[in-house]
């Protein structure tokens, strides 16, 4: 199965920026036609509620290299020159040494998944007030721009393969080995196919699942379940 599509059947989206800060209970500004900005880092700096907010780890929603996302040459490697500034690599141009190919395929191993019950979110919300005064807030609330991160996964390792239309040879890999300095571990799996894996120390966001926060007349209403067909992230 494909990686989008597994995740989308489980509400989440994949990440394709390289902004990757995502976290649960962040609450996001959406406002039509514009990028999702980060609003609050978290949900009780706007809003203070008597219901606690329980995190749950998902261990049903496990992304493992069994599921890859497949990509034309250009875009995969414009993708993953955009994955790996997340990785601290913003500088390792990619394109100026595997300039032609096939395709790239790409897929993350060893993930956690944290998440809320919306449930649990909703009777915070129902219970909620501001945390002071704030005429924004309110104004963005009723015009619902404001989205809240209800899940997120994280990946350890981003794996990739790159089939080349050219012969590969080791000289090209120990550079880019090289300039990768312990990051990035790149092997050839045949004369046409490079792997690259991350050595990520910590877990990083790949996916989020996110709801809009419904207000009528400055009262919450609901949350409503947002996808990236609308290009939220």
């Amino acid at each position: 199965m494909k990686l989008t599509t597994f995740l989308s059947e489980q509400g989440y989206d994949i990440i394709d920026g390289p902004i990757r800060n995502h976290k649960p209970l962040q609450l996001w500004l959406k406002k039509p036609f514009d990028d999702a900005q980060l609003y609050y880092a978290h949900i009780e700096h706007a809003f203070k509620s008597n219901v606690v907010l329980t995190e749950i780890e998902n261990p049903a929603l496990s992304v493992n290299s069994n599921k890859t996302d497949e990509y034309g040459f250009n875009i995969g490697i414009t993708l993953l020159e955009e994955i790996l500034k997340t990785l601290g690599l913003g500088t390792f141009e990619l394109s100026t040494k595997i300039k032609t190919g096939k395709k790239v395929t790409i897929s993350y191993d060893n993930s956690i998944t944290k998440e809320y019950a919306i449930g649990n979110l909703e009777d915070f919300m129902y219970g909620a007030d501001f945390l002071h005064p704030n005429p924004s807030l309110l104004k963005n609330a009723n015009r619902n721009y404001i989205l809240l991160i209800t899940g997120t996964v994280f990946a350890k390792n981003l794996i990739v393969d790159i089939e080349t239309d050219f012969t590969l040879d080791s000289n090209l890999v120990a550079s880019l080995n090289e300039v990768a300095s312990g990051k990035l571990d790149f092997t050839i799996s045949n004369q046409n196919k490079l792997n690259m894996v991350s050595s990520a120390e910590i877990h990083f966001p790949i996916a989020v699942k996110a709801s809009r926060i419904d207000y009528d007349k400055s009262r919450f209403k609901k949350l409503i379940l947002v996808t990236d067909t609308n290009n939220i992230f």
